[in-house]
């Protein structure tokens, strides 16, 4: 169920829209954007550099855009990300600006799915953006979805319910909120929030 924050005028004034997407870990962000990229192929979706190793089953392209940290270094050198951050004190995740930029000038609706490290930059550097808060049906779920996905140690679980409580903590910082009960659904329901306005 999508539930509004308060409007801020400058949203939805024009045909290219930016929303981003964010949320707790494990809450299904990665999930929800596939199945946007499934169902909505109209709407572009950037692509994160991270310098993580692949989990099984993800592509270099992708999913993510795979780097070490020689290129990451590079890529903020020459101020080519729109927003980058240490994520779980470990890995480095960053949004590469250029795909960003040339997508919104073609008018496409144009989606990142990132941390909340990076959202909060991205809203200093483009207000103007759509910010949706992904959230589980519960904390209980939360952790079932966590403990379920199998890729991380006791440890790195552990790091990552401690950084959930800050991040779902976060939630009125965002302009909606949408409750990740069925994947599906919550694509539409990001989908429709690109097209508000812009009739």
């Amino acid at each position: 169920m999508t539930e509004p924050r308060q409007a801020r005028p400058s949203v939805a004034t024009g045909p290219s829209r930016l929303v981003v997407l964010a949320g707790p870990t494990a809450v299904g962000k990665g999930t929800v954007a596939a199945a946007v990229r499934e169902d909505h192929p109209e709407v572009w979706i950037s692509v994160s550099a991270t310098t993580r190793a692949p989990r099984p089953g993800e592509v270099h392209g992708v999913h993510y855009l795979f780097v070490d940290d020689a290129e990451f270094d590079r890529l903020v050198a020459e101020d080519q990300l729109l927003e980058w951050a240490v994520v779980h004190g470990t890995h480095r995740y960053g949004t590469p600006r250029g795909p960003v930029e040339e997508a919104l000038a073609d008018g496409r609706p144009a989606m990142l799915e990132i941390d909340l490290q990076g959202a909060r930059q991205v809203r200093r550097t483009m207000p103007e953006a759509l910010f949706v808060f992904l959230k589980p049906p519960s904390w209980e779920e939360l952790v079932r979805r966590l403990v379920g996905r199998g890729t991380e140690t006791d440890a790195e679980r552990e790091r990552r319910l401690a950084t959930a409580v800050e991040e779902l903590a976060a939630e009125s910082e965002f302009d909606v909120s949408i409750v990740n009960h069925e994947v599906h659904d919550a694509a539409a329901e990001l989908v429709a929030l690109m097209t508000l306005g812009n009739n």
